[in-house]
């Protein structure tokens, strides 16, 4: 597998500056019992192929990305790269891979394997359920 990468500036990849944005609308997404819940009608950039969103602060527990690829799938990722767990990951467009945001550029497959870089483990992964316009992720 030819692996590519985020093309990122040298302070991004330093400080871990994420390329993916949080939600437009903060009342696009709720989380409770474990779930966390997206309204699609409000989470515009998760319509379109290729498109993803980061998920953190409120009540969330933990970091979460999601995305949907270009193969319309959503998928959803414990936002945290596990070789410095305080970095978070991005999708490598096109390639249906998402990456550390750091300098070692720690790469994972669709299903969370690290095919690429110093990660000593694959990422954490959540199930996703679509029902009409609401996308519901189980957590815990």
């Amino acid at each position: 597998m030819n692996i590519q990468f985020l093309e990122r500036g040298f302070f991004q990849r330093v400080f871990g500056i994420p390329a993916t944005p949080k939600p437009q609308a903060p009342d696009g997404w709720t989380y409770a019992d474990g779930k966390l819940t997206i309204d699609l009608k409000k989470a515009k950039e998760l319509k379109k192929p290729g498109g993803a969103l980061r998920f953190e602060g409120g009540n969330l527990p933990e970091r979460v990305l999601v995305v949907f690829g270009k193969d319309k799938k959503y998928r959803a990722y414990q936002n945290r790269c596990t070789h410095i767990g305080h970095r978070r990951l991005d999708p490598v467009p096109g390639t249906g891979t998402v990456q550390c945001c750091s300098i070692s550029k720690s790469t994972y497959d669709a299903d969370g394997n690290n095919i690429y870089g110093p990660a000593p483990g694959p990422v954490a992964t959540y199930p996703v359920e679509l029902k009409g316009n609401q996308l519901t992720l189980t957590l815990s």
